[in-house]
């Protein structure tokens, strides 16, 4: 008659095994998380800018004055038309307009604007063509305004400032609205 015993340990091969496999999956997961944040980033600054674009416009319309948008590649800054008192002159004037909001963004994805400088609404919301006195306007859509990076895949990225519309998009090869 044979003898059970009683085994409660665990021999040094199991455990070697099991610690194996928990470095794998915190390593695989670590990298995971990382790309993550990245893309998470990138999404909350094009977030971010969408809707204070789209409060530019509902402030143009509001306090019933022009309103600039200007991008470099690292912030945008927005202008209300101030000057000369009492309600502007549909011009940019950086010294003499009131500037309403001023953002940095992230470093390493900077902002690569195609919209037409500065970006205008008008009193009644428009996006204007910067080039055309606002008696002569043109309307249509004026360009992007886009996140680049290098080391993630976000699924918004670039923003589309047309007429009478902000929209979010994912670019690819131009910003395609969603």
């Amino acid at each position: 008659m044979k003898i059970l015993m009683n085994e409660d340990g665990v021999t040094l091969v199991e455990l070697i095994v099991v610690v194996s496999v928990m470095v794998a999956l915190v390593v695989g997961l670590a990298f995971s998380f990382q790309g993550w944040m990245s893309t998470s980033k990138i999404e909350s600054e094009v977030k971010d800018m969408y809707a204070d674009l789209t409060n530019v416009r509902a402030r143009a319309m509001q306090r019933n004055r022009m309103h600039f948008v200007t991008f470099t590649a690292r912030q945008y800054t927005i202008y209300e038309d101030t000057s000369p008192a009492p309600d502007g002159n549909g011009s940019l004037e950086p010294g003499a307009d009131t500037q309403v909001l001023q953002k940095n963004t992230n470093p390493s994805s900077p902002i690569n604007a195609t919209t037409a400088d500065p970006l205008r609404f008008t009193t009644n919301g428009l996006a204007l063509d910067a080039d055309l006195p606002s008696s002569d306007a043109t309307y249509g859509n004026y360009g992007t305004v886009r996140m680049t990076y290098t080391d993630s895949n976000p699924d918004y990225d670039c923003i589309v400032v047309s007429e009478t519309r902000t929209n979010l998009g994912k670019w690819n090869g131009s910003c395609v609205a969603k």
